[in-house]
C-alpha cells in the first residue's frame, strides 16, 4: 500500500467483504431472530443493518454530489436479511467504484452534507470516507455481538488484510483491487 488512495480503496473492499460475511450469517437467522429485541444502539439486528444501509446511501449521495441529502432516510426499511443483502451489496459496490475513480486531488475536496436543522456542512472526501468506514465497523460490531445470542455463530470479520490470515472469500476483493 503506497498512498492514501490505496488505503481507502482497500477499506472499501474490506467493507464489502465484511458486510458480505455478516449478511451470509444474518440470512441464516429466522425472521423472528432477525427482528428480536436485543441490546445495542439500535434495538434489533434488522434495525442496525437498515441503519448502516441508509447511512451508507446518505454519505454516498454526498460524496457523489447527487443532491438527495436527508431524503435518503425517507426510504422504507427493508424487512429481512434477504432483502437487505443485495441492497447493501449495491451500496458497497458503489462505494468501491467511487473510491476506484478518485484521484489524489479529490481527497481534500469538500462535499456538502445536509444536517437538517443544523444546516449544511462541508467535509472533505477523505474525512467523509474515514467516518463512513468507522461507522460501518462500529455497527457491524454491534450486529456481530447480537448474533452471539442467536442460533447462528458470528462470523470472523477481521481476516482481510494479512496474507497469513486472509479468509479465502476475501481474496477476490484483492484480485479486483
Amino acid at each position: 500500500m503506497n498512498t492514501v488512495l490505496d488505503h481507502l480503496r482497500l477499506m472499501a473492499r474490506n467493507n464489502a467483504y465484511a458486510n458480505e460475511r455478516l449478511y451470509d450469517a444474518c440470512c441464516r437467522l429466522s425472521q423472528a431472530e432477525f427482528d428480536a429485541e436485543r441490546s445495542g444502539f439500535f434495538p434489533s439486528i434488522r434495525e442496525t443493518l437498515n441503519h448502516n444501509w441508509e447511512v451508507d446511501r446518505y454519505y454516498l449521495d454526498a460524496l457523489k454530489e447527487e443532491g438527495q441529502g436527508l431524503s435518503v432516510f425517507d426510504t422504507q426499511h427493508l424487512a429481512s436479511a434477504a432483502e437487505l443483502k443485495p441492497a447493501q451489496k449495491s451500496a458497497d459496490q458503489a462505494l468501491i467504484a467511487f473510491c476506484d475513480r478518485m484521484v489524489e486531488g479529490d481527497l481534500d475536496r469538500n462535499v456538502a452534507q445536509d444536517r437538517g436543522k443544523s444546516g449544511v456542512f462541508h467535509e472533505t472526501i477523505a474525512n467523509t470516507l474515514l467516518h463512513l468506514f468507522q461507522h460501518q465497523i462500529h455497527h457491524r460490531g454491534q450486529v456481530h455481538a447480537m448474533l452471539a445470542g442467536t442460533s447462528v455463530a458470528p462470523p470472523q470479520l477481521d481476516e482481510f488484510f494479512l496474507e497469513f490470515d486472509r479468509h479465502p472469500s476475501a481474496q477476490r476483493f484483492w484480485e479486483t483491487g
